[in-house]
């Protein structure tokens, strides 16, 4: 399942105060984005503005927008694409680490022939991500607790990638580890990491923990249709697998 990045659309910009245009052309550009009716569109209309106004001070978000695009559209080339031009332009900022983590990982496949290079460039990003959220400063305009909120889930993000590296190198324990860090770091509760967990605990035939953390994906607030039905499904086929385990031979 994706998991989504989370409540913060812009990390802090090197200046003291909200970013602004610098001129009515580059304002016009800027709401062309906001105005741009398909994700296609919008990603047009923010190529323009970093084309035509290189030193605009909304680089950083107009690239965490062009990489979330890209996430929903599940086009991985191109979030390592605006990923990398994010971290050119913000070195400090989580953002782009955290979602190039968690994505390299999610693409990796158990059978991949780069599969060990892909997860060794996933947990650099994450570790890299969890490191620089921990410090990063904030943004003018963010209240105290939002910000901290905001940092406490691009750390759980990171510690959600590493988690899915272990998985893919079948490192169930420290996977757990990773997952459970993840849960308790996070500021927003997510269905999915529960599953995460909950599926780690299955792999390591702990089925009463794995139904645990199934229940707790499914009593997560606010959790979406889809994930509900995957956290049940996974919930009953534990529930099958005990029975069976708990036959006689």
């Amino acid at each position: 399942a994706h998991v989504p990045l989370k409540n913060l659309t812009a990390e802090p910009s090197k200046e003291a105060s909200k970013p602004k245009p610098k001129s009515p052309k580059e304002l016009a550009a800027l709401q062309a984005v906001q105005d741009a009716q398909t994700p296609d569109r919008q990603l047009q209309a923010i190529e323009n503005v970093l084309t035509n106004f290189a030193d605009t001070e909304f680089k950083v978000m107009l690239l965490q927008t062009a990489m979330q695009i890209e996430q929903r559209k599940d086009d991985f080339a191109q979030v390592l694409f605006y990923g990398e031009r994010l971290l050119n332009a913000d070195p400090k900022g989580a953002f782009a680490l955290v979602t190039m983590a968690s994505e390299t990982a999610r693409h990796t496949r158990p059978f991949d022939l780069d599969k060990e290079e892909k997860l060794a460039q996933a947990e650099h990003y994450a570790k890299a991500g969890l490191e620089n959220a921990k410090v990063m400063p904030k943004p003018a305009g963010v209240a105290d607790d939002r910000w901290e909120s905001a940092k406490r889930d691009f750390q759980s993000q990171a510690y959600e990638a590493l988690g899915q590296v272990e998985v893919l190198r079948q490192k169930y324990e420290e996977a757990i580890s990773d997952f459970k860090l993840a849960i308790s770091t996070a500021a927003t509760p997510d269905a999915v990491t529960w599953m995460r967990l909950g599926q780690a605990y299955a792999d390591s035939a702990r089925l009463d923990d794995a139904a645990d953390a199934f229940d707790k994906a499914l009593a997560t607030p606010n959790i979406s249709p889809s994930v509900k039905s995957v956290a049940q499904a996974k919930k009953d086929e534990i529930a099958r697998r005990k029975t069976s385990g708990s036959k006689p031979a």
